[in-house]
Order: C-alpha cells, then sequence, then structure tokens
C-alpha cells in the first residue's frame, strides 16, 4: 500500500504537533493583524495627522477584513480538504483543490478591487468616514491605495494556510513576517520625513504585501505534499463548493465582524453627536478613532485565539480522515485550555495598562478627553475576553472537524445576531457607553452556547470533558 503523506501527523505527539503548527499559524496572524495597526501607530503619532487619521484608519479597516474575509474562506477551506484528502491518501483531490483555491482568489480579488474603486465614496460613508471633512479626506486617500493592493494582499492571505497544510508551517510564517517587515521599514520613512501622509502608510502597507504574495507564489512551484499540474487549474464546481463550504465559517467569522464594525461606527457618529463633548467638531472623530484602537487590541488578542485553534487545522482534518478520534480529542483539551490562558493575559493588560497602551497611539498629542474615553472602552468594551478566545476557539475546531454548518450558525449568531443587535439596542438607554457594554455582552451570551457545543463534542469523540492521560502528560 503506498505511503500517505504526511503521516507523521497520525503518530507524533499531540503538544509537539500544536506548537509545530500553531506557533507559526499565530505569528503569521499577529503579522497580519500588525499591517493595519503599525500604520495607525506611526499615523497617530504624526503631528500633521493625529486622530483624524487614526479615525480614517478605523474607517478603512472592515474593508481590509471583507478582502481577509474571502481570502481565508479559500485558504481555510482549501486547507482543511487538502489535510483532510491527504489523511485518507486521496492526492488527486488534493493537487485540485490547491488549483482552484488559486483561481478563486485571483477571480475574487480583482472584482473586489473593481467594486471599490468604483464605489469609494458610498462605502466610506457607509463605514463612518463622513464623521467630520479631515478625516473623510484621510480617508479616502488611505483607501484608494490599500483597494490597488487587494489582489496581493488576498493571495498572500489564501495561500497561507495552504502552505501550512502542505507541512511548511514555517515558510507560511516567514513569508508574512517578511512583508511585515518592509511594512514596518517603508512607513516611518514614507510618513515623517517625506511626509506623504495617508497615502505613504497605504504604500508601505502594500509593498509589504506584494513581497509576501511573490514569495506565496514562489513556495506553490516547490510544493511537498502536493504536486500542482496544469489540470490542477481548470475550475471543478463541485470541488470549489466543497472548498467554500469548508471555509464558509472563517468567512462568516470576518465578514460579520465587519457587519458588526458598520453598526459599532454608524452608531459611534449618532451617540457621539449627542454627546455633550464628542458633539463638538474638534472632538467629533476621537470616539471613532479610540473604539478603532481598541478593536485593534482585540484583533491582536483574537489573532493569537485564531492562530491556535487554524494552526489545529490540519492535525485535526488529518486525524479525523484517519479514524483517530482520540488524538483530535486530546487535541481539543489542549485547545481550549490555550485560549482560555490567551483570553486571561489579554484580559489583565488592558485592565492594568489602558494608559499606556492609548500613548502608545499618540494620546500625548490629544486632548485629555481622548485619553479617559480610551481607558473607560479598554477596561469594559474588553472585559470578556476570557469567553470571546474559548468562543473563537470552539468554532474553528468545528470547522476543522468539517461540521460547517453548526460552526457557521454559532459564529453568526456571535457577529450578527448578537454583534449588530446590541450596539443598536443597549445606546438608546446608555448613549456611548451601550456602544461598550455591546462587545462583553455578546461574548457571555455566545458563551451560554459555545458551552453546550463543547460537551456535545466530546462526546462525539468519545470523552467527557476532563483531561485524558495523554494530554495530561
Amino acid at each position: 500500500m503506498e505511503q500517505k503523506s504526511n503521516a507523521f501527523l497520525e503518530t507524533e505527539k499531540i503538544g509537539k504537533l500544536m506548537r509545530k503548527y500553531a506557533v507559526p499559524c499565530i505569528i503569521s496572524l499577529l503579522v497580519a493583524a500588525l499591517y493595519n495597526i503599525v500604520d495607525q501607530i506611526f499615523i497617530a503619532n504624526a503631528d500633521y495627522l493625529g486622530s483624524y487619521g487614526n479615525a480614517a484608519n478605523t474607517v478603512v479597516f472592515p474593508l481590509t477584513v471583507v478582502a481577509l474575509s474571502i481570502a481565508v474562506m479559500i485558504g481555510d477551506g482549501c486547507c482543511a480538504f487538502v489535510s483532510i484528502s491527504l489523511g485518507a491518501n486521496r492526492k488527486e483531490d488534493a493537487h485540485r483543490s490547491v488549483g482552484n483555491a488559486i483561481v478563486l482568489c485571483v477571480a475574487a480579488s480583482l472584482i473586489l478591487t473593481a467594486a471599490y474603486l468604483l464605489f469609494m465614496d458610498p462605502i466610506l460613508t457607509l463605514f463612518g468616514g463622513k464623521v467630520n471633512q479631515e478625516t473623510y479626506e484621510c480617508a479616502r486617500e488611505y483607501f484608494f491605495w490599500i483597494a490597488l493592493g487587494i489582489p496581493f494582499y488576498m493571495f498572500g492571505q489564501a495561500m497561507n494556510p495552504i502552505i501550512r497544510s502542505d507541512g511548511s508551517p514555517r515558510f507560511a510564517m516567514a513569508s508574512t513576517l517578511a512583508g511585515a517587515a518592509v511594512n514596518i521599514v517603508l512607513d516611518p520613512i514614507f510618513i515623517f520625513p517625506l511626509r506623504m501622509g495617508m497615502m505613504g502608510a497605504a504604500v508601505a502597507t502594500v509593498a509589504g504585501q506584494i513581497l509576501t504574495a511573490v514569495l506565496a507564489l514562489w513556495y506553490l512551484c516547490r510544493m511537498k505534499a502536493v504536486r500542482l499540474e496544469r489540470g490542477s487549474f481548470r475550475p471543478r464546481a463541485a470541488l470549489a463548493r466543497k472548498l467554500l463550504l469548508l471555509g464558509l465559517t472563517s468567512f462568516l467569522s470576518q465578514i460579520s465582524l465587519v457587519v458588526s464594525m458598520a453598526a459599532v461606527q454608524n452608531m459611534c457618529m449618532k451617540y457621539g453627536a449627542l454627546d455633550p463633548v464628542f458633539g463638538q467638531s474638534e472632538y467629533a472623530q476621537i470616539p471613532l478613532a479610540v473604539l478603532g484602537i481598541v478593536m485593534k487590541f482585540f484583533q491582536v488578542a483574537i489573532s493569537v485565539a485564531v492562530g491556535l485553534a487554524a494552526g489545529c487545522i490540519p492535525v485535526v482534518g488529518y486525524n479525523i480522515g484517519a479514524g483517530r478520534k482520540d488524538r483530535a480529542r486530546t487535541l481539543f483539551t489542549y485547545l481550549l485550555a490555550a485560549e482560555a490562558i490567551v483570553g486571561g493575559a489579554a484580559l489583565l493588560i488592558v485592565e492594568l495598562f489602558p494608559t499606556q497602551l492609548i500613548n502608545i497611539f499618540g494620546a500625548r498629542n490629544e486632548s485629555a478627553y481622548y485619553t479617559a474615553f480610551a481607558v473607560r472602552s479598554f477596561r469594559t468594551y474588553l472585559c470578556m475576553m476570557v469567553l470571546a478566545t474559548v468562543n473563537k476557539g470552539t468554532f474553528i475546531y468545528l470547522q476543522a472537524l468539517g461540521k460547517a454548518l453548526e460552526s457557521t450558525i454559532i459564529s453568526l449568531t456571535r457577529e450578527v445576531v448578537f454583534g449588530v443587535a446590541l450596539p443598536i439596542v443597549l445606546p438608546v438607554f446608555f448613549g456611548l457607553n451601550g456602544l461598550l457594554y455591546s462587545f462583553p455582552m455578546a461574548d457571555i451570551l455566545t458563551f451560554v452556547i459555545a458551552l453546550v457545543v463543547i460537551r456535545r463534542t466530546y462526546r462525539e469523540l468519545g470523552e467527557a470533558p476532563a483531561l485524558s492521560k495523554e494530554a495530561s502528560t
């Protein structure tokens, strides 16, 4: 019988596999999250941009998440499909899925870029770009250049999980790190001595994304477990549907965040205008800028949570394909414990050091209202980080098990039902503070659902939710 590719996923210790796959994935996602954050840090500390540039960055951020959501749907779906195929020794399915994923990604990125350029003004308005004229001009300049880089960004992000599924998580990490390094080097040069403003921040970001995409393309020509052929790229509708279904949870977890951000940012404008301080024109951009910064920190923490879970997808998928539910169960225990630790660490940071966090984003150059609102936002908005990370890990683990529908329903409930309804309803009673209460309340309600799913998953994998002998060693 022919030797299965990546057979070590069925035999190597679970803890070692988790470190091997999750750590590079975490770093890759952290670096991806830091792209936008690095821009915002330098923008915030440029005296000619300040909170206006910060607010503009907040306006554009959800639009980059739209691109990311499509990319991870294709990439994570392909990653799960390839891992299951290799575990079942179906190599033909594996290489065809990679080829179709590439075709889907290129086509989707070009369509999205065209839509962004054609409908720039109404899109920016939808996400709060017209809070005041200064913010709108900054947002428009930044968004134009970011839109031009969308094809490179999406290609790099979609290929990252595919490269991991081929058994090269370190290369996936290195390609993302290389792009981030370019961004970090170019950002201060373009923003400060060259004074290129929002254009400079965007061009630096796109330059890094181009490098990541080029490195991903180089690797695809040299894959190990999967060998691409000309026929790999022939579109297959049935195969594309399978990939997209497996990646649907990743898509919805990101795109629903965009829907939630749109609700939050519009409510921020509406109730900020009613606030005695932020209703003044010179301070109108502060709530939008601050909530954007708080969400960026959340993205950093949640990137670790997602990286832990997404890095396990090849391991879970392979072992499920090979019939090793016991190993999948042990990995679930490791994952839940790790997610809780990540959430706890993030919670300590936001509760103990909110002033230090906001100082990174130019608070010294802003009014006292800026810092005061930021401290309150960090401590309230993110007070349920432990539940948020455990929820996220549970969603993605279900996806790795092939339970795309169940995972999708729970994710949608969190991000759309709770994530949109609560920011709309709570401010009616609590004003701007209602926006801050909406986020932790959504995580509490979602965790109640997640608990039911966690218990059911353990039962299906053959054990009650307690550490197995292997997990405890």
